[in-house]
């Protein structure tokens, strides 16, 4: 064998290790972006050293398309971003002088086995058509799932299915059953808390609350009491943005479709985006504007699901403060809004009523007009649209 067949297979080895190291990590098929794009890895291949890996993917509109692993990104905070990062570091050092010890060790990739009559937990992702997209409870392993009652789960929900039975393509895994059980359970999902950037301290007596004089509301006068306290901007999570190219905008882009009609392509959009990251909490409060006005029950559960990713972050403490003249509170904060609206107009006033409090402990300077709503609902004054 010569001098060059030998480095050759050296560097074939090299590659064949990392190769390795993503199928036990990756546990395929799995949801991650590219270029920002939401996609689903579904194998990683290796051809060549000039190559080196690649991963076949399939986008939203099911094409398929094979683009260097490099390009791929995953869920933050995961095994395989964890694992990524090495590869990078990698990628960026001379591979022939890389020690081999500093090589990922090898091994075979994890299987999700779901048997034929088995139940099983899967967490919703995104509905696509007749079938939903999931992720298994225990692993970031994605799944497609074809079952009745599909209108009545929204992403970010856990479902118990009762398989019926299961099929594997190059595609995808996907299994049958019927939804036996639905639950919200955020803590579960195994989410990464949305970043809280600090924005200082919060002070009641720099705030205006009226001329001299008038009558402070009894709300106002609670908050002013509770005295200064740490204001945040929470990170906004929005896959596909192009942070240099504000007409980017994927929530903007599903708006117009729905202005223009096009109920079903908005929809589809906000969906792919959740299928990259459940965190995209204006995802969930776009999809329950869709359905808002004629199923405010279905409304809710969407809203609901932001208020609590967004929760996730606040923690049990001291309420902070978040404005909404801070443009990436905006999301929690019209989710949170109109979870409220949905619970009054299905009649949950105290929910509703504990909710907007907690709203103008939180965005004080109520740029939504909580304050005026708080009377009606304490009241138990039915909803109305002109409100």
């Amino acid at each position: 064998m010569t001098d060059e067949a030998i480095e050759q297979q050296s560097d074939d080895a090299d590659w064949h290790r990392w190769r390795r190291s993503f199928l036990d990590v990756l546990d395929l098929p799995m949801a991650a972006a590219v270029i920002g794009q939401p996609v689903v890895v579904l194998e990683i291949v290796y051809g060549s050293p000039r190559r080196g890996l690649t991963a076949r993917c399939r986008t939203v509109d099911d094409r398929e398309h094979e683009v260097a692993l490099a390009d791929v990104r995953f869920r933050p905070n995961t095994k395989a971003a964890h694992l990524f990062e090495r590869y990078q570091q990698w990628l960026a050092d001379d591979p022939k002088t890389t020690p081999a010890e500093q090589l990922p060790p090898g091994g075979s990739g994890a299987a999700l086995q779901i048997g034929d009559t088995s139940r099983v937990e899967l967490i919703v992702l995104a509905l696509k058509g007749r079938a939903v997209r999931c992720r298994r409870l225990s692993s970031d392993h994605v799944v497609t799932l074809r079952a009745t009652r599909l209108s009545t789960v929204v992403p970010g929900e856990i479902v118990t299915i009762q398989a019926r039975g299961r099929r594997r393509d190059a595609r995808t895994q996907c299994v049958s059953g019927d939804i036996v059980g639905t639950r919200l359970d955020v803590p579960a999902l195994r989410l990464v808390p949305l970043r809280l950037e600090s924005r200082g301290t919060w002070d009641p007596s720099e705030e205006y609350w009226g001329e001299e004089g008038d009558e402070i509301e009894p709300w106002a006068r609670d908050v002013i009491a509770g005295g200064p306290r740490p204001e945040f901007e929470m990170e906004q999570v929005l896959p596909g943005a192009d942070a240099d190219n504000p007409d980017s905008d994927p929530i903007i882009e599903s708006n117009d479709r729905k202005d223009a009609g096009d109920f079903a392509g908005a929809r589809r959009m906000l969906m792919a985006l959740l299928e990259v990251d459940l965190r995209c909490l204006d995802a969930h409060a776009h999809l329950g504007n869709l359905v808002f006005d004629h199923d405010p029950a279905a409304a809710l559960r969407h809203y609901e699901v932001g208020v609590r990713i967004g929760e996730l972050s606040l923690g049990n403490t001291v309420t902070p403060v978040i404005h909404w003249g801070c443009i990436d509170n905006r999301p929690f904060l019209r989710c949170a809004n109109a979870y409220g609206l949905c619970l009054w107009r299905l009649r949950r006033w105290q929910e509703a009523a504990r909710l907007f409090e907690r709203m103008l402990w939180l965005n004080p300077s109520d740029n939504q007009g909580i304050r005026f709503l708080l009377p009606a609902v304490r009241a138990r004054r039915a909803w109305a649209p002109e409100r």
